[in-house]
């Protein structure tokens, strides 16, 4: 049974709901608990949300240092301003499909500290304002690149213009910046088709609970308020 006081709680998220959808769908039915989320995931992926909920909310900072695993599926030739699938296509540039060696080696060539460069849709900041509102306007601005650390990244298979691949990596890795990186390397554009975050740490699917299943498991756990 989980403690009264606070506790955290795996969430798989569906596509098409936000981080933030979960938390408001949660709220009212751990009042006066809080809760917050260790780590945003884009609306368009599916994966594992960690939820801390009551006194565990001190332990967010410490969740979103965990390790984490993707599965990506990057479309080639093709890019979009939001670099995923929910956004335009601005950038097209052909793309042909090299042996299988040549894009291994070109994903060994994003493994350990990398630099990249978030994406405008994004939830950073820049004087105050979050990047995606700027982005929405049609501003685009320069972002600074950040370091990240991508510990491995294995093809999984690959296609006449995409490929899948896993990716275990740090904290603060956009996935949509990596996969336009990529491409670029394969001389091409690309961008992320389907994401899906398998795991945070020990937290996987297996372990977790679907977000539709989250009043029933409260239920079944006796914490659930009137």
């Amino acid at each position: 049974m989980i403690d009264s006081l606070g506790y955290m709680v795996p969430i798989w998220k569906i596509p098409d709901w936000t981080s933030n959808d979960i938390i408001k769908y949660v709220k009212h039915l751990i009042s006066p608990l809080k809760v917050g989320h260790a780590g945003t995931l884009d609306p368009f992926a599916e994966g594992i949300v960690v939820l801390c909920v009551g006194k565990m909310t001190k332990k967010v900072n410490e969740v979103m240092d965990y390790e984490k695993e993707y599965i990506a599926e990057i479309k080639l030739g093709k890019r979009t301003n939001t670099l995923d699938c929910t956004g335009k296509v601005n950038k097209i540039k052909k793309y042909t499909r090299p042996n299988k060696r040549v894009i291994i080696d070109t994903l060994n060539q994003f493994k350990g500290d990398i630099k990249q460069v978030p994406p405008m849709f994004s939830a950073l900041k820049k004087n105050g304002q979050r990047l995606y509102s700027l982005a929405r306007q049609g501003i685009v601005i320069e972002r600074e690149a950040r370091q990240v650390f991508i510990k491995d990244i294995k093809l999984i298979s690959y296609s006449e213009n995409s490929i899948s691949i896993k990716i275990k990596c740090g904290k603060g890795t956009y996935i949509r910046s990596l996969a336009r990186d990529i491409a670029h390397l394969l001389k091409t554009e690309g961008y992320v088709e389907k994401l899906v975050r398998t795991r945070i740490g020990d937290f996987n699917e297996k372990n977790s609970i679907n977000i539709k299943d989250f009043k029933d498991w409260l239920l079944s756990q006796r914490h659930i308020q009137n």
